[in-house]
C-alpha cells in the first residue's frame, strides 16, 4: 500500500478520467477505478458500507467546479456527464455537444481538445491530492485544519455596470427560471420555428412552458397555455410552419406563473435548425438583435419594465457562455448608453457561471469583442 504522503501519478488518474468520458457517470458503479476510488475516501465520504460510486462523482465534481469557469469547464461538464440533464447521454452525443463548446468538428475536438480539458480535469485531482484537501491514497489522511465556515452562495446579486458614462445596477438571479417573481418579461429563448421543447426537459424554454401550464388537483396538464398562445401567434404570423426570421420575437402570457408576478414571455428565434439533424446553429448577432427587439417591444409597456434575460444560445444554441453574454450585453449596453431605464435582471442556474458573468462585467475590456 502506498504511503499517505505519495502523490498519485498524473498518467494513472488521466486514465481513468478517460475511462469515466467513455462510460459515462451513469456506469461508475460497474467500473474499477482504484485512483479515483482511493482519492474520494475520507471524511465526509460516507462508511465503510456505503458504495463509492457516489463519492468518486463527488470528487469528479469538485475537481470540474475548480477549474474556473470558461470554455474549459463547461466542456469537462459534457465530456464527462456532469452538466445538468446529460448523465445518461451516450459518449458520442457528450464528445457532440463538447465540440460545440469550443466551436469545432466532433473529429477534431478528439484529436486536440478533449486531451486537454480531461488532463485539466486529472491536474486538478493531483492539485487538490498534493495540497491536501482529498487523501491521495485513500489511507483517511486527516482532513486539512477547519478554515471559515462554508456558506451558501446567494441566490440574487447586484452588480454594478457601466454604459453610457454612468452607473447602472443589473440583478443576477442564480437559480431556476420558474422561481422568477414579479418580472415583466422573461426572454425564453426559441428556433425560428417558435417550437417549444416538451415540457419535461431541462432548457429555459421548456421550463417556462412547464410553470406557465394549469394542472388539475394530481398535477397533470390541463391547459398549456404558453404553447396555445405562441401557437396562435405563429398562425397568424407564420402559417403553414414557416420558419421566421432569426431576431424575431413573439409575446405571450406568462400562463399560471402570472400568480408569480410574470406577466410575458417573449419568444426570441435565435436557433436556426439544421436539416435532417437534432442541431442548431445559433449566431451571436441574431441574439443581439432579438434583445434589441426586446428593449423595443417593452417600449410600449409600464414605465421602467423589468425584463430578465438568461444567456442565450448557450445550451444546445452551442454558444460558449462568455459569447453569449457578449451578445446579450450589447443590446442591453446599447440600450442604457441611449438612456433606457429599464430594470435588467439576469438569469443563470449555477453558480460558478454567474461567478463568471460578474467577473465579465465588472472587470475592465472583460467581455470578449
Amino acid at each position: 500500500m502506498s504511503s499517505p504522503t505519495q502523490l498519485p501519478d498524473y498518467g494513472e488518474v488521466l486514465a481513468e478520467v478517460r475511462e469515466v468520458r467513455r462510460a459515462g457517470i451513469v456506469r461508475l458503479r460497474e467500473l474499477r477505478l482504484p485512483l479515483l476510488t482511493g482519492m474520494s475516501a475520507g471524511p465526509g465520504a460516507g462508511g465503510p458500507g456505503e458504495p463509492h460510486f457516489p463519492a468518486v462523482e463527488r470528487l469528479l465534481r469538485a475537481a470540474v467546479a475548480a477549474m474556473g469557469g470558461g470554455t474549459l469547464q463547461e466542456a469537462a461538464e459534457y465530456s464527462l456527464g456532469l452538466a445538468r440533464g446529460t448523465r445518461d447521454w451516450p459518449p458520442a452525443d457528450r464528445r457532440r455537444r463538447a465540440a460545440q463548446v469550443y466551436g469545432v468538428s466532433v473529429e477534431r475536438f478528439r484529436k486536440h481538445q478533449e486531451l486537454m480539458v480531461l488532463g485539466q480535469v486529472a491536474e486538478q485531482l493531483v492539485r487538490r491530492a498534493a495540497t491536501g484537501h482529498l487523501p491521495p491514497d485513500g489511507t483517511g489522511a486527516p482532513p486539512p485544519p477547519a478554515g471559515p465556515a462554508r456558506q451558501l452562495a446567494p441566490s440574487h446579486r447586484r452588480i454594478t455596470v457601466r454604459a453610457g458614462g454612468r452607473a447602472h445596477t443589473l440583478t443576477l438571479h442564480v437559480h431556476p427560471v420558474d422561481l422568477l417573481r414579479d418580472i415583466d418579461a422573461v426572454v425564453s429563448p426559441s428556433n425560428t420555428h417558435f417550437a417549444l421543447p416538451e415540457p419535461y426537459k431541462s432548457s429555459v424554454a421548456a421550463s417556462l412552458r412547464r410553470a406557465g401550464a394549469v394542472r388539475d388537483p394530481a398535477g397533470r396538464i390541463v391547459e398549456d397555455r404558453i404553447r396555445d398562445e405562441l401557437r396562435a401567434w405563429t398562425d397568424r404570423y407564420a402559417p403553414h410552419g414557416l420558419p421566421v426570421a432569426p431576431g424575431t420575437v413573439a409575446i405571450t402570457g406568462a400562463g399560471a406563473l402570472g400568480a408569480q408576478g410574470v406577466r410575458h414571455i417573449h419568444h426570441a428565434a435565435v436557433a436556426v435548425p439544421r436539416p435532417g439533424t437534432n442541431d442548431y446553429d445559433v449566431l451571436p448577432a441574431d441574439v443581439t438583435r432579438a434583445v434589441t427587439r426586446v428593449f423595443a417591444l417593452l417600449a410600449d409597456g409600464p414605465a421602467r419594465p423589468s425584463v430578465c434575460l438568461p444567456l442565450i444560445g448557450a445550451g444546445r444554441g452551442g454558444l460558449a457562455p462568455a459569447d453569449s453574454l457578449a451578445a446579450v450585453w450589447a443590446a442591453v449596453e446599447a440600450e442604457l448608453a441611449r438612456g433606457g431605464d429599464q430594470d435588467v435582471h439576469l438569469l443563470v442556474r449555477r453558480p460558478e457561471r454567474a461567478d463568471l458573468v460578474e467577473e465579465l462585467l465588472t472587470a475592465p475590456d472583460g467581455l470578449p469583442a
